[in-house]
């Protein structure tokens, strides 16, 4: 499997627009679902660096939550036009680190939060960051 000699791009945007299935009776975004936007952020930003989380666990690396962080701020509503900044800030020798930052159409900060990913081997034991993921 051919992987990229070193990854450049360290931070993405990604939009996101809560379905109704993501809400409460009032059209409120569950707090259940910010690590979901948080996941997609990430799958995007390795998106961009033309890798995907399928062929990093074909070769034997996982990444599974170690740490999540949230700090809500103010709600998200249904079909609110949301952009979602993930940030990858630090990766040591068997943890990637990320930072999240959601805010509404006029820029409001919403959600903040920030997550450590494990890497592990498919048996669940840990095991070195691909040398390429390193900053």
């Amino acid at each position: 499997m051919e992987f990229p000699e070193k990854i450049t791009i360290r931070s993405n945007t990604t939009i996101i627009s809560p379905r109704y299935c993501e809400t409460d009776q009032g059209g409120i975004v569950h707090h259940s679902v910010y690590p979901i936007y948080f996941e997609i952020g990430r799958t995007e930003l390795l998106r961009e660096n033309g890798l995907a989380y399928k062929k990093l666990e074909e070769a034997g690396f996982f990444m599974v939550i170690a740490e999540l962080n949230l700090k809500y701020r103010f709600p998200a509503y249904y079909d609110e036009k949301l952009t979602l900044t993930t940030t990858c800030s630090k990766v040591t020798s068997a943890k990637i680190e990320h930072a999240y930052e959601l805010k509404n159409e006029i820029g409001r900060l919403l959600t903040e939060g920030k997550s450590i990913l494990a890497c592990v081997d498919a048996n669940g034991r840990p095991r070195r960051v691909p040398s390429f993921l390193e900053i």
